[in-house]
């Protein structure tokens, strides 16, 4: 059965069915694109919607990430590649909420470069063994995409940092921009070979993808279709500085289902749609809604889990017990606080350890009894920043250890080489307050993975001499600018940028009470278990199925180019209005109300000549000369510019300043409703 989804916007004018002919396009298995690619239409696909009938009736979940959840190595001996699942990765563990009868297929890119001649081996063997579409994305073309785009534009100004020079993110490229797209593009590509669009449903991950629902909703009008955004969203004071910000906007509200981390990041968003697209949002029972075109844009706010399974896996470890015992040894009798972050600008290291520089010097008692323990991943980008983070880190750590510091003691300890995850857990346990200063953050996880890990287990408070059956404890310091903060209401929470009150905090955490300690604990791990990855992905189904419920109902038409693509839908008794018909009923009615707009009606919008002319004067006395017509102009205009306008059309009344006014016909005299 062909389903009704349209086009051709001439399909709308006519209200007639068009006539699908030929097959649906073959899409080869492994597409990749040597250059760069456009942001004009696509010539050799049109947007028809759902044409060929489903092969498989099974409902799946296609998920798109920039990386797929996989680890990839060569076999030192044959050479051959070898790939395994990478149980970090967030898109395979919000697997486990979707349920068993629910098929995942993920597409995205690898983390290794493959080589030409073994793309379609490696797509091959992806598909069959893991269910992965590999986007396989050219190194030049990546870099500009990745690194270029996302790293330079993106990222910085949805962290709030404009582009005031070219060191602050870099100038806009457009060059970059088109990379994106064409990236994109390529995503849009891999999903469509793996699609069954009457059945499935696809889940699109995180900034470096958000104009791919445009391409995907060009191919099928009914695609259902849900993004997440794990960054924050800026306010619209920043966001409006990015050139392309119509063509970013227009592309999400091609999803069904928008989801963000917080309802700051929502709101920031539907203020960007009612700024720059004129669009207003509604909220009823509970759900809020965007109307495009006649779509309903659903609105998600639900920050991610973590992954408990895992974690309590890597408690159970020996290897993390061994860790433990040793870490206490090392640490034996001092307070460990502890931060984990990335090597970042945003993740604010530089102002906790300014923090701790403040606590040491109006605190002195805690000279000695407490250390600070920094683990500083990776950084994710690159550049002259994180060159100024690094170096501004180690200086600022070398001056508290060496004027606080004694032989054998530091009162920082940075740790800078990438830890196993048993490493990081066994920090987690020993830590008695977890501190997260970053200055913007869309999410961080690390205060949830604290929260679990300092639950521990009874082999773990044997190794540390603790009674298994006492209540657990542990504190929080996080920064008020990262998506976690409300959700942990028994945190101390920050204005990293305030040193003296982040030092202040960081004193409060190690002199509260252990009962005090107890009870926030009791509340954070009462929260994280239950809002875990399975729960928000869960959650994110449900709330896709019902945003995409009434989709067989609507009937559609696809309009626009390139990024301005959108699909118009309306309601199945939608019918074109038919001039014929309007005679008709005309000639037979024997009284008439005619309620006549001025901007947009008599005149054109935008129109730099306001003052009506003499046809439209004319019209306008005719339709008052018939009895049996009660005519009125309804404006925002002023009472006193109306009323010399149409001094001459005596029969003609005026609804002033939005109807505040109003002048009946014949009347002279205004009145106030």
């Amino acid at each position: 059965m062909v389903s009704r989804s349209y086009s051709n916007l001439l399909d709308l004018a006519s209200g007639d069915s068009p006539s699908f002919g030929g097959e649906r396009k073959r899409f080869p298995r492994v597409a990749t694109v040597p250059g760069l690619l456009s942001e004009v239409d696509d010539d050799t696909c049109n947007s028809v919607g759902s044409e060929a009938p489903s092969s498989v009736s099974q409902e799946r979940m296609i998920i798109v990430g920039n990386q797929l959840p996989l680890r990839a190595h060569r076999n030192e001996d044959n050479g051959e590649w070898c790939f395994s699942w990478d149980e970090d990765s967030l898109l395979l563990q919000l697997k486990d909420g979707l349920g068993e009868d629910l098929e995942v297929i993920y597409v995205g890119c690898l983390k290794e470069q493959v080589a030409l001649n073994e793309q379609d081996d490696v797509a091959q063997t992806l598909l069959e063994t893991f269910k992965c579409v590999p986007a396989f994305i050219p190194p030049e073309l990546f870099t500009k995409f990745y690194h270029g785009f996302c790293k330079q534009h993106l990222w910085p100004l949805f962290h709030y940092m404009l582009p005031l020079s070219p060191d602050l993110g870099g100038r806009f490229d457009r060059s970059l921009w088109q990379a994106y797209v064409s990236v994109n593009k390529i995503f849009a590509d891999k999903v469509m070979e793996v699609i069954s669009p009457d059945d499935d449903y696809v889940w699109v991950h995180d900034y470096h993808l958000m104009v791919l629902p445009t391409f995907l909703r060009k191919r099928f009008n009914r695609v259902k279709l849900g993004f997440f955004l794990h960054s924050p969203f800026p306010s619209s004071e920043i966001y409006r500085t990015l050139p392309v910000r119509d063509e970013i906007l227009r592309a999400l509200l091609n999803s069904d289902l928008i989801g963000f981390h917080t309802f700051d990041y929502a709101r920031h968003f539907l203020s960007c749609c009612g700024r720059m697209l004129g669009l207003s949002y509604q909220s009823k029972r509970g759900y809020i809604g965007l109307e495009y075109y006649g779509r309903t844009v659903s609105i998600k706010i639900l920050p991610v889990g973590i992954h408990i399974g895992q974690l309590q896996s890597v408690l159970n470890l020996p290897e993390t017990a061994a860790k433990v015992a040793e870490l206490r040894d090392q640490f034996r009798g001092q307070t460990v606080m502890l931060g984990v972050d990335d090597m970042d600008i945003f993740k604010g290291i530089s102002l906790k350890l300014l923090a701790m520089e403040q606590l040491l010097m109006q605190h002195p008692e805690n000279r000695g009894e407490v250390v600070l323990v920094q683990i500083a991943n990776p950084a994710r980008g690159r550049g002259r920043d994180v060159q100024e983070v690094q170096s501004e880190t180690y200086a600022t750590v070398k001056r508290i250890n060496n004027r606080f510091g004694r032989p054998g003691y530091d009162l920082v300890v940075l740790i800078d080489t990438p830890l196993q995850l048993y490493e990081r857990i066994a920090y987690y346990v020993i830590a008695e307050c977890c501190l997260v200063t970053a200055v913007r953050d869309g999410m961080n996880l690390i205060p949830y993975e604290y929260i679990i890990c300092r639950q521990g287990n009874e082999k773990l408070d044997e190794t540390l001499g603790l009674d298994p059956s006492a209540p657990k404890k542990s504190m929080l310091v996080v920064s008020e600018f990262i998506g976690c903060s409300p959700s942990l209401s028994g945190a101390i929470r920050v204005n990293p940028w305030n040193i003296d009150a982040v030092a202040e905090a960081m004193d409060s955490a190690l002199i509260v009470s252990e009962a005090e300690k107890q009870l926030r604990h009791e509340k954070h791990y009462r929260y994280v278990s239950t809002h875990d990855v399975a729960y928000w992905a869960r959650s994110f189904l449900q709330d896709l199925e019902r945003a995409c419920g009434d989709h067989l109902r609507r009937r559609c038409w696809g309009i626009g180019f390139g990024l301005g693509f959108r699909v118009i839908a309306l309601d199945p008794n939608f019918r074109k209005l038919s001039v014929e018909h309007i005679v008709s009923a005309y000639r037979r009615t024997k009284n008439r109300a005619i309620l006549l707009d001025y901007d947009g009606t008599l005149m054109p919008t935008g129109s730099l000549n306001t003052t009506p002319n003499i046809e439209a004067v004319g019209i306008l006395n005719n339709l008052c000369q018939d009895p049996k017509n009660v005519v009125f102009l309804v404006s925002r205009k002023d009472r006193k510019i109306l009323t010399e306008w149409f001094s001459c059309c005596k029969k003609l009344g005026l609804a002033a300043e939005n109807g505040y006014f109003i002048r009946c016909a014949s009347l002279i005299s205004s009145s106030i409703l």
